[in-house]
């Protein structure tokens, strides 16, 4: 008996997004990328198209950072210097993006000043060419001060900027409304809160063309079926015509994965779980194939193993399928 194909219908897309500017375009990119533009669920070619890759970004802080071995072997070396930093992520292990953090700006750290910051967003800036998402230390009242002052430092640039959150979103958005940047809206893994945060950001005028959505991504065994299932809804609602869902995705993966107990955790205090190296780069790689499976467009990570796993994953999945 012949088997009748089922294959969805849809009525709409992911809406794109182009992150940063090339000099003609007003900035010193070497070159933009645009993320989103899918028109079926996650890599499932045979319903829609898949229009552009997936991307992955590797994560810079302005200071050195409390990280282990796993990760401190690859850029111990650098991370004393965010240009050089940058400079390693993308010239040896292929970043498609640099994600700075400016934890440095943290009151309870270092509690740098905007202008200090400004200044690392510029000298990253000049080290690499590839576009660049700069985020803040989290702190609301801080963030409000230096995210203003970076914005202008990297006017024309075309910045992913983050984050903007229900309760802190009006001076980020206005920031990179008058700079011409893009933005993370950040929401606690709540269909409703992204949705709504995403109208709060239009009505000030910001285009639907320069949001991108942090839906607030757990690591394996952390709650990711949860955030799958968000995710999900996120991309339906899309293809339904729900135009304040379609935005792309971005997933912090490198900083969930590695807090986990499971990442972290020596092998001399749990024996059972073996090599903590090996099993700390596999926790993030499992992560990273979960979220891109979910529909996550750009993909915030650390070690370089788990770069090069989802990096072949990505390669195979784009490859067009038939049903």
């Amino acid at each position: 008996m012949a088997v009748e194909k089922v294959v969805g219908k849809y009525s709409d897309s992911v809406r794109e997004v182009v992150l940063g500017a090339t000099p003609d375009q007003g900035g010193t990119r070497s070159h933009t990328i645009t993320i989103g533009g899918d028109s079926a669920l996650p890599f499932l070619h045979f319903e829609g198209e898949v229009k552009n890759r997936p991307v992955i970004a590797i994560e810079v802080l302005d200071h050195e950072p409390e990280w282990n071995d796993a990760l401190a072997e690859h850029y111990r070396d650098v991370w004393g210097d965010p240009t050089q930093w940058a400079q390693k992520a993308v010239e040896e292990f292929g970043a498609d993006l640099i994600c700075l953090t400016l934890d440095g700006a943290d009151p309870d750290g270092l509690n740098r000043s905007p202008e200090e910051c400004a200044e690392v967003v510029k000298k990253v800036l000049e080290a690499v060419e590839v576009p660049l998402i700069v985020k803040g230390s989290g702190d609301f009242d801080k963030d409000n001060e230096v995210m203003p002052v970076v914005a202008e430092a990297g006017a024309g640039e075309n910045l992913l900027l983050g984050t903007a959150e229900e309760e802190n979103y009006k001076t980020l958005t206005a920031a990179c409304m008058v700079h011409k940047h893009s933005i993370i809206a950040l929401s606690p893994i709540d269909i409703n809160i992204c949705k709504q945060l995403n109208i709060l950001i239009n009505e000030m005028n910001m285009p639907l063309d320069r949001i991108v959505i942090d839906p607030s991504v757990g690591a394996l065994g952390y709650g990711i079926e949860y955030v799958y299932s968000i995710m999900e809804r996120i991309r339906l609602g899309t293809l339904q015509s729900d135009k304040m869902l379609a935005m792309p995705v971005i997933c912090n993966v490198g900083y969930e994965a590695w807090r986990a107990k499971e990442a972290f955790a020596p092998e001399s205090e749990f024996p059972g779980w073996g090599d903590q190296v090996s099993r700390g780069i596999l926790w993030e790689a499992m992560t990273a194939s979960t979220l891109l499976q979910a529909g996550a467009h750009l993909l915030v990570m650390r070690h370089p193993e788990a770069i090069r796993m989802l990096r072949e994953q990505i390669d195979e999945l784009m490859v067009s399928n038939e049903f």
